[in-house]
């Protein structure tokens, strides 16, 4: 097929407009699958496995034109595998992609656009130095070399005045606000005459009102036909009112589909988690005492491009308990852990452990017995280069017997790490092999050696302690969790996968939003609940 882009003399027309837009390099001459309604986009029995998972599981998808379908599903659930492998990142091992009933080979970002394939990613992919403009021009697939700017600002602002969305030209990304930046990510699909948007989470960095606005022009442009739109999300809010379809995925399988029309949100809630799962039994003592550990009033953290993270949370920790946070990434969980590790500043409210005001230094830390799981330990827990010795000792090495003033006993420090790296059956072919080398399993026992060897620890706080770990490595895990709570320890436990809260938590809380939206004991946990709440509903 031509590329849609390839002829640097002929005239582009933009999403919505019935004029044609002189430009010296803007497009190839309109096709007849540009001059139709969007095509009609069939996925048929999609797999994909990465080594030994099943990232998809014989998965199908019908895209119909001019209609506005989301895909739903827990995190890991094969939402953005799906995607890439439509969009040609990612080869899938067996199934087709369809596009107007017609197989279609797709093996890059480049074959998709061929066909009128577009895609919005979670992060943004302008350059933040560029301007709007420069980034525009830069997102074509032409291979033109020389850009008469002239004549592209002329053309770049016509099409600018009849885009459904307005951002200045002019102005270096860099100074753009996080809403501004998503809407230019939607306008470099649109500039390159997608008709069909393929959307990842496009609403996680944006406000409500801003996710309305661009929801809301979005859906203008489905339903004038001239769009398309296949949109990951786990809002219902928003699913409900801006999308007409949903297909949804759970552990990699279609679990079902239908008109938003005709479904509630429980009934998507259901499809998504399945059949209300009882929680697993695992052996844990009873304390009869509920000793408060740390207490969280009030806490506010923002994002790192300064949109409200955690919207004042309270929540106290007792002695002998798992308290598990359940949410979908992005809903403030990795920012308030941050925030009790001493890696994100607090905006207001404060934390209260053993009863004293606590902010998280190393010297309160060390006063309080507070240590961590952080998730990706590799970038948050180590140092990559430095041995597993070193890394074990990242708690201790400035304490007596391995230091004495400016003095470190190395000697002493490897003795004491051969010790962890036998009693938590750490792989590593030595105690001086840089941590990086170990896989992630040994890696994160690593970090569970440092973090628990304490014989006094009174809280410890997990975030995401098995991601990605084989079945072996989440058992010791999980096991190691259990076992120190037993011991008294107060567990503050943030996962994304709910079966794994559902049977090491005493207590479960919902984040949604950055605000806890439900909460109750394990036992009489309303399953449905969790889901509408995890959802924002």
């Amino acid at each position: 097929m031509t590329d849609i882009i390839s002829n640097p003399s002929s005239s582009v027309e933009s999403i919505g407009s019935t004029s044609s837009i002189a430009s010296s390099s803007a497009a190839a001459p309109l096709t007849s699958l540009q001059k139709s309604l969007p095509p009609d986009m069939e996925v048929i029995n999609i797999t994909k496995q990465f080594g030994n998972m099943v990232a998809l599981d014989n998965v199908s998808l019908h895209l119909k034109p001019g209609t506005f379908h989301a895909l739903l599903g827990e995190n890991g659930a094969g939402k953005s595998t799906l995607v890439k492998c439509v969009m040609g990142f990612y080869h899938a091992d067996h199934g087709d992609v369809l596009i107007n009933k017609q197989s279609r080979n797709i093996n890059s970002p480049r074959d998709a656009h061929q066909y009128g394939l577009g895609m919005v990613y979670q992060h943004f992919t302008s350059v933040p130095a560029m301007t709007v403009a420069e980034n525009l021009v830069l997102s074509r697939f032409d291979k033109t070399n020389v850009i008469n700017w002239k004549q592209e600002r002329e053309n770049l602002q016509n099409f600018m005045d009849t885009s459904p969305f307005q951002v200045p030209l002019d102005v270096p990304v860099a100074q753009l606000a996080a809403g501004q930046k998503q809407k230019l990510e939607i306008i470099k699909q649109l500039y390159l005459q997608v008709k069909i948007l393929i959307l990842d989470e496009p609403t996680s960095v944006l406000t409500p009102q801003e996710a309305d606005e661009v929801l809301g022009l979005i859906r203008e442009e489905v339903t004038a036909n001239r769009l398309s739109v296949l949109m990951i999300s786990h809002k219902f809010r928003e699913i409900t009112a801006f999308v007409d379809e949903v297909t949804v995925l759970r552990k990699g399988k279609l679990a079902g589909h239908g008109l938003v029309k005709d479904l509630s949100v429980k009934d998507m809630a259901q499809m998504m988690l399945g059949e209300a799962r009882e929680p697993k039994q695992v052996e844990k003592t009873s304390f009869s005492d509920r000793i408060p550990v740390m207490e969280i009033q009030g806490i506010r953290a923002n994002k790192d491009n300064g949109l409200e993270a955690v919207g004042g949370v309270d929540l106290t920790i007792h002695q002998g308990e798992i308290v598990g946070i359940a949410g979908v990434s992005g809903n403030g969980q990795r920012e308030l852990v941050e925030v009790l590790a001493g890696q994100r500043p607090a905006i207001a409210g404060k934390i209260l452990v053993n009863g004293e005001v606590y902010t998280a230094t190393r010297k309160e830390m060390a006063k309080h017995q507070v240590f961590s799981l952080p998730e990706e330990p590799l970038k948050n827990a180590c140092v990559p280069q430095m041995s597993v010795s070193e890394n074990l000792a990242l708690r201790t090495f400035d304490r007596p017997p391995q230091s004495k003033g400016l003095w470190l006993f190395l000697k002493t420090m490897r003795q004491m790490a051969e010790q962890l790296i036998t009693t938590f059956k750490i792989k590593t072919p030595s105690p001086d092999t840089p941590i990086a080398n170990l896989s992630g399993g040994n890696v994160q026992r690593a970090v569970l050696a440092r973090e628990l060897s304490e014989v006094n620890i009174k809280l410890l706080i997990a975030a995401n302690p098995c991601f990605g770990l084989d079945f072996a490595a989440v058992e010791y895990i999980h096991g190691q969790i259990v076992d120190a709570r037993n011991r008294g320890v107060a567990v503050l436990l943030v996962s994304e996968d709910l079966d794994e809260l559902l049977k090491l938590a005493d207590r479960i809380i919902v984040i949604s939003e950055g605000k806890f939206t439900y909460e109750s004991d394990i036992a009489t946990a309303n399953f449905a609940k969790i889901g509408e709440s995890m959802a924002g509903h």
